[in-house]
């Protein structure tokens, strides 16, 4: 078993730690469902962005021990770890930002932005997999 340390092991505490939050969130969906409080868009929006939390997050989890076991530099597991991070924030983020009225635009950048370093977080640890 690899051993967690460095950024690996600060970025799976933080992940582990945001895991009830998310749950909580649900939870308080739920509470705003059965008093009929939200649109049906507002419904959609508030489902996928804590959807894309949780499953993002199980993600990080599976990642951050891909590169803890992964061959990547100090530095660069940082930069993978803060990629995931911020891409988890943005990608999730992003469909609760639509949430807000008048702002489409903003949230749809901030949901592709989130996509874009997730995917450079997961390239980067594909790489440091596959130099190992």
């Amino acid at each position: 078993m690899t051993t967690l340390s460095g950024p690996t092991q600060l970025f799976t505490v933080i992940a582990l730690v945001s895991l009830p939050t998310v749950m909580y969130g649900g939870y308080a969906l739920l509470g705003l469902l059965r008093k009929g409080r939200l649109t049906d868009k507002q419904r959609g929006f508030f489902r996928a962005g804590h959807a894309h939390a949780g499953v993002l997050l199980v993600l990080a989890l599976v990642s951050l021990q891909l590169l803890a076991q992964g061959d990547l530099g100090e530095a660069a597991r940082w930069i993978a770890c803060f990629l995931l991070l911020f891409g988890i924030l943005g990608q999730s983020g992003g469909l609760f930002l639509n949430l807000v009225p008048g702002r489409p635009g903003l949230a749809h950048g901030v949901t592709t932005g989130g996509a874009v370093l997730l995917a450079a977080a997961m390239l980067m640890t594909a790489w440091g997999i596959a130099v190992a």
